[in-house]
C-alpha cells in the first residue's frame, strides 16, 4: 500500500499540472512576460527562462505533449501487440513463428537506439515520435500475449468453450483476453514510464515535438546552454519528468505484487502486518 500511495504523489505534480494546464493557463507559454530569469516567486512560481517566458505555461503545455506521446504511442503498439498475440498464440503456425522472429528483432536494439533510428526515418515531429515509440512497445505485449496464449489454450475451461461451440473470436476476447489483463496492465505502467523517458530524450536530441511547442525533454535540452545563469528553466522540468517516470515505475510493481495470484498472499499479509503496527 506505501507503494500505491508513493506511486500516485510522485504521479500527482505532472498529471495535475497537465490537466490544469487544459483548463487554465497563467501565461502564453511562449509570450515574454517578465525579465529573464526571475527566479521563482508569486506572480511566476516557477521562474521565467531567458527569454522572459512563464515556466509554470511552459511546463504545463510541455507535460501535455510529454503525456499524449506516451499514451498514444503505448495505447497504439500495446493494442497491436496484444491482438496478434492472442491470433498467433492460438492459432500458432508460420506467421505465428514469423511475428516471433520480427519482435526478437526489435528487441535486439536498445530502446533509445531504435526510437531513435525510427524518428530519423519518419522524420521530425509528433507523428515520427508516436510510430517510433509505439513499435518499440509492440513485441513486449506481442510476446506477453503469445506466452500467455500458448499456456491457457489447452486449459480445461477453453476446452468446454470449444466443446459447446463457441467460436474462436469468443474464446479469445471472452475467456483468454481478461485473463491475460493482469499482467498486460503491469506492463501498460512500465511500458508508460519507459516512453515517456525515450520521448524526452527524443526530443533533447531534437527529433521530437518541433518548436515553438514545448515538450519537458526539448526544455532541457534548451536550458542547457543557460545553467550558469539559472539552474531553475531546467530543474522544474526535471524534476516533475523524473517523478512522473519514478511514479510510473512504483506503481507498476505495486500492481505485479497486488495482481499476481501467487504474491498476493505475500502482499495481504504485509499491508495486514503493517496495519497492526500502526493500530
Amino acid at each position: 500500500m506505501i507503494r500505491l500511495i508513493l506511486g500516485a504523489f510522485l504521479l500527482l505534480p505532472g498529471v495535475a499540472l497537465v490537466l490544469l494546464g487544459l483548463f487554465w493557463q497563467p501565461f502564453p507559454p511562449e509570450l515574454l512576460v517578465a525579465e529573464p530569469f526571475l527566479s521563482p516567486c508569486f506572480s511566476h512560481p516557477m521562474g521565467t527562462d531567458w527569454f522572459g517566458r512563464d515556466l509554470l505555461s511552459r511546463v504545463m503545455v510541455g507535460g501535455r505533449a510529454s503525456f499524449a506521446v506516451s499514451l498514444l504511442s503505448v495505447g497504439a503498439g500495446g493494442a497491436l501487440g496484444v491482438l496478434l498475440g492472442l491470433l498467433a498464440g492460438y492459432f500458432r503456425g508460420f506467421w505465428g513463428e514469423i511475428l516471433l522472429r520480427v519482435s526478437d528483432g526489435v528487441l535486439a536494439f536498445p530502446p533509445v537506439l531504435l526510437a531513435l533510428l525510427l524518428a530519423v526515418v519518419l522524420g521530425r515531429g509528433l507523428l515520427g515520435v508516436i510510430v517510433a515509440l509505439a513499435l518499440f512497445n509492440f513485441p513486449y505485449f506481442f510476446r506477453l500475449a503469445h506466452a500467455g496464449t500458448l499456456e491457457l489454450r489447452e486449459r480445461e475451461y477453453i476446452l468446454a468453450a470449444r466443446a459447446i461451440g463457441a467460436g474462436s473470436a469468443r474464446i479469445l476476447f471472452r475467456h483468454l483476453f481478461p485473463n491475460l489483463a493482469s499482467p498486460l496492465l503491469v506492463q501498460t505502467t512500465f511500458s508508460l514510464s519507459t516512453a515517456l523517458l525515450a520521448e524526452a530524450s527524443l526530443s533533447y536530441l531534437g527529433l521530437g515535438v518541433q518548436p515553438p511547442h514545448p515538450t519537458w525533454g526539448r526544455m532541457l535540452w534548451e536550458a542547457q546552454s543557460w545553467l550558469y545563469h539559472s539552474l531553475y528553466p531546467a530543474l522544474f522540468p526535471g524534476l516533475i519528468l523524473t517523478f512522473s517516470v519514478l511514479g510510473f515505475n512504483v506503481l507498476g510493481d505495486f500492481l505485479r505484487d497486488f495482481l499476481d495470484p501467487r504474491l498476493r498472499p505475500l502482499f495481504l499479509y504485509s499491508f495486514s502486518a503493517s496495519s497492526k503496527g500502526r493500530t
